[in-house]
Formats: structure tokens, sequence, C-alpha cells
């Protein structure tokens, strides 16, 4: 009977040891299941990575043709000093030629340029990496700057000047009003706007937008009073009014940076917002 008994149970003790021995423990199985997916990250981070990578090289490259070939065709036995001393000026003349021609169109796409580029910096400044960049984002930036910036600015620009020769502001001191006026109405109206902008290309609530709009205003003029001063001083006082939203989107490669991280701040304060406030950084 033990010789029965030891015959039967044996094979359920090798069963057991053999089913035992095939399991593993519920850690191995987590860490597992954690490496999978972390793995499925790296490669999404990888793709984005060279697709974010991609798109800024092949713009640079389309830039750079279009800037060193302005000369073609005409710059056969310069020297490296003529053709330095020549691209910059010929393309400033290019600028200005199509810029008369078409000022609405051309500040658009500066603008729209210069915000795209700004909103790029404002993500690395805060700390992201060139395969986490949020396109969206940067596309509504960019978005931001051809219907809203550039046609506006030419606006304000032009109608501000003609208001300024009805006060008679034309001395060499009167850029010192004029920067008043300019932080005063433009600077708040343009920054509502741009988050206003913002919003809806997001589907945001009124609401929403506008409170947005109230928790930002004042610390984006605090901000904006670190460097616009300044900058206009040159802005109205030595440069064309056909030149100065040039001069000036030169300046908001900066500002925008300013902007972006002060919007964002204000924004991780706000802990009842909606997941949509982070895109206010852009602004």
């Amino acid at each position: 009977q033990d010789k029965n008994r030891q015959s039967k149970t044996a094979p359920i003790y090798a069963l057991d040891t053999q089913v035992i021995g095939n399991l593993e423990p519920p850690d191995s199985v987590g860490l597992q299941q954690n490496d999978f997916l972390s793995s499925l990250h790296l490669r999404s981070l990888d793709r984005d990575t060279i697709i974010n990578i991609s798109i800024i090289v092949i713009t640079i490259v389309l830039v750079a043709i279009q800037v060193f070939s302005i000369d073609t065709g005409i710059t056969r036995g310069w020297s490296t000093e003529e053709v330095a001393y020549r691209v910059p000026i010929d393309n400033w003349r290019s600028y200005n030629n199509i810029l008369s021609m078409a000022p609405v169109q051309t500040k658009a796409v500066t603008s729209a340029t210069v915000y795209t580029i700004g909103d790029i910096i404002a993500q690395r400044t805060e700390g992201v990496e060139i395969g986490e960049l949020d396109r969206g984002r940067i596309g509504r930036s960019l978005a931001a700057g051809l219907v809203g910036h550039g046609p506006l600015s030419h606006v304000w620009y032009q109608v501000s000047e003609q208001a300024f020769e009805i006060f008679h502001w034309t001395q060499w001191w009167s850029f010192v009003p004029k920067v008043a006026v300019d932080q005063t109405l433009w600077g708040p109206f343009w920054n509502n706007v741009y988050i206003l902008l913002l919003g809806a290309m997001q589907f945001q609530k009124p609401a929403q937008i506008w409170s947005d709009m109230k928790r930002t205003t004042i610390p984006l003029i605090i901000s904006g009073l670190k460097l616009w001063p300044l900058a206009h001083c040159v802005t109205y006082g030595l440069v064309p009014v056909e030149n100065r939203l040039l001069w000036v989107d030169l300046v908001e490669i900066f500002w925008v940076t300013i902007l972006a991280t002060q919007a964002s701040g204000a924004a991780d304060q706000d802990k009842s917002a909606t997941p949509q406030d982070d895109d206010i950084a852009s602004a």
C-alpha cells in the first residue's frame, strides 16, 4: 500500500514542481510589461526625434539656398570678401523690394517665422528634448504670427505713425511718448489677442479663454517692461516705419521666450486649469 501511495503521489509532486518551476513571480511579469512600454516610448521618441530634426534641417537648408543664391549668375570672378559683402546687401534689397510690393503678406510670413523659432526656443528652454517638441503647439504659434501679429502690427505701425504726426511728435524726443503709447495700448492688446487666438485654435470655451487673459495680463505686462521700453527706443527713434516690424520681430525671438516662460508659470499655479493651459506657454 505504501508503494502504491508513493507511486500515486509522486507524479503529483513532480507536476507541482514542474508547474511551480515554470511560473514567474508577479514582479517579473510587471517588469517585463514596463520594459515593453518603455521600449515603445523610446521608439516613439526616436521617430519624433528623426521627424523634428528632419524638418529643422530641411528648413535651414532651404533658407540657406535662398540666401546664398541671391547673386547666382553674377558672382563669377568675385573674391570671398566680395561675396560676403554683397550677399547680405542684396538680400536686404530683395527683402525691401518684396516688402514694398506685398507689405502685409511679407510681414505675416516674417512674424510666422519668428513665432515658430520663438516657440521652439521656449520649449527647449523649458527642458523639452528635440524628440518631445510639441509640433501642434509650434503650429499654433506659427498660425498666430501669420494671421495675427504680422497683419495687425502692419496696421498698428501705419495708424500710430499717422496719429503721431497729428500730434506733431516728429522731434528727436518724440520716441518717448511713442514708447509710452505702445506699451499702454498695443502691448497689452496683442498679448490678449494672442491668447485668444491660441484658445480658439484649441477650441477652448470662452470662459476659459477669458480666465487665461485675466490670469496672464498683468504678469505679461511686467515681463514686457523688462525688454520693450529699451527696444522701442530703437523702434520709434531710429527704424523707418516700413522696417519696424522686422526689427521688432528680431527682438521678439527673445521676447517670446520670456512670454512663454511667464505664461507657463501662470498655468502651473492654476491647478484647476484644463490640460490645454500648457499651450499658453507658447504665448
